[in-house]
């Protein structure tokens, strides 16, 4: 049953995000500053780092998961919670397939957690005005927190905070550092 539910939600989640034509989301996510080229960006591709298959975004600085501190689910590499970011094609706020199953399974976590809160962190790379960052690190976070309320997260659970280009992951000028840049990380919020 709680099978169902989740695929149904994943479903729905599914629905509300590709609502829009594809056209009317460039419309409303270009501010003509970005240029129309577009890395693949997807977990199979992207630059991994510390030899354990978790991008560097993935581990903190001194190598531990950030959100380890809440369980040991979260440290686990073989438990999509210990996932903690999400990433995103250029001048995109829709979630890719791959990322999908990472943010059930912290809706799960939250459902079944009521007093729990996370932040999500939504941050774009250095490209396009301050202002477009902003608002794009913003929409992606919102993507995020919309797919956690259909599978039943409380609002009150949630947090959105955009940091636009200003906290970059990697400072590097170039696509592989883009990728890393274009990004909604979970941060959960202690008990």
């Amino acid at each position: 049953m709680k099978l169902n539910r989740t695929v149904l939600a994943l479903a729905i989640s599914a629905a509300i995000l590709s609502g829009c034509s594809e056209d009317e989301k460039e419309a409303s996510l270009t501010d003509g500053t970005q240029n129309a080229a577009s890395g693949i960006n997807d977990a199979s591709t992207r630059g991994l780092r510390n030899g354990s298959g978790l991008s560097g975004s993935e581990m903190n600085a001194s190598g531990m998961y950030p959100n380890a501190g809440i369980g040991p689910e979260f440290s686990d590499p073989n438990n999509p919670l210990s996932k903690s970011t999400i990433y995103f094609m250029l001048d995109s706020s829709q979630v890719q397939d791959d990322f999908v199953p990472v943010i059930a399974a912290h809706a799960q976590y939250l459902v079944a957690h009521p007093g729990q809160r996370v932040v999500m962190e939504g941050h774009g790379d250095e490209r396009g005005s301050r202002e477009y960052n902003i608002a794009l690190g913003e929409q992606r976070a919102k993507s995020v927190a919309s797919m956690m309320k259909v599978q039943g997260v409380a609002d009150g659970q949630l947090e959105i905070v955009s940091y636009g280009e200003e906290k970059p992951a990697s400072l590097g000028h170039d696509e592989a550092s883009w990728e890393l840049n274009r990004r909604v990380e979970l941060v959960y919020q202690g008990k």
